[in-house]
């Protein structure tokens, strides 16, 4: 058998030899690497229906066109991908057209903020100037008016002074009653405007700040105090108005 094939080899080509003698092609050899275990099958077996005017390597062609295909390095996918239409690219105009919009916007929105601060800062400036206006007013009437409390709580003296000397024939002991009552008057004013006298007593600790020293004279008591008073001091609002002028006891 192996005789007559080889004889029919002889006659044939050299894809039919390999054919009949049941070997695939050199192309087709490790197809079944790719998936084709009956691929030595397929080509020793004739096409159905066309008898022998389709000789078992008759079938190669087609097929192999097929298997190429396979073997081809490119996924389908990227070859659908290849075929597809590109999509439109965006044209540089349009490119452009967004960014300008968009910095347009923003500088719309900085002059707004720009305007809103302005007014803001327009208006803050004219609180503060009327705020400086007040306080200079204030300032100044308090200075001007800062003793008119004090010269209205000295009326009642102006006036007890005033109606003393009226009396063109006051006794003594009336002009004394008069004098009194007007000395408590200009007391009650003083101490109404917290100006207090100072008056130490014999023996108290001198003191620089309230009293002033005049003489010092030897004393039966602690030196460096107080002997005698000789004038009053008085203070306003805990400052001194005026020292007490006062004697100091020496030193054993």
């Amino acid at each position: 058998m192996n005789q007559a094939l080889a004889g029919q080899a002889a006659t044939t080509s050299h894809c039919q030899a390999r054919a009949l003698l049941g070997e695939p092609p050199k192309a087709t050899r490790g197809m079944a690497f790719f998936g084709f275990p009956s691929l030595k099958y397929f080509l020793a077996a004739p096409s159905a229906g066309h008898g022998k005017r389709h000789s078992r390597c008759g079938l190669v062609t087609p097929f192999f066109t097929a298997v190429k295909f396979a073997m081809s390095d490119t996924p389908h996918n990227e070859l659908d991908a290849a075929s597809a239409p590109a999509p439109e690219a965006a044209s540089p105009a349009d490119a452009q057209v967004n960014p300008l919009a968009e910095a347009q916007a923003h500088a719309a929105e900085l002059q707004a903020q720009v305007v809103m601060l302005n007014e803001q800062y327009l208006r803050a400036q004219a609180e503060m100037q009327n705020t400086r206006r007040r306080a200079e007013d204030e300032i100044s009437k308090a200075r001007k008016y800062a003793v008119e409390g004090f010269a209205e709580s000295l009326l009642p003296v102006l006036d007890s002074l005033e109606a003393g000397l009226s009396l063109a024939d006051a006794t003594p002991q009336q002009i004394r009653e008069g004098a009194d009552a007007t000395l408590r008057q200009l007391r009650s004013a003083l101490e109404r405007n917290k100006v207090i006298a100072i008056q130490p007593e014999a023996g108290t600790k001198f003191d620089p700040h309230q009293h002033q020293a005049i003489s010092v004279v030897p004393a039966e008591q602690e030196a460096n105090t107080v002997v005698s008073v000789l004038q009053k001091g008085y203070t306003i609002a805990e400052r001194v108005l005026r020292p007490a002028l006062v004697t100091v006891a020496a030193a054993k």
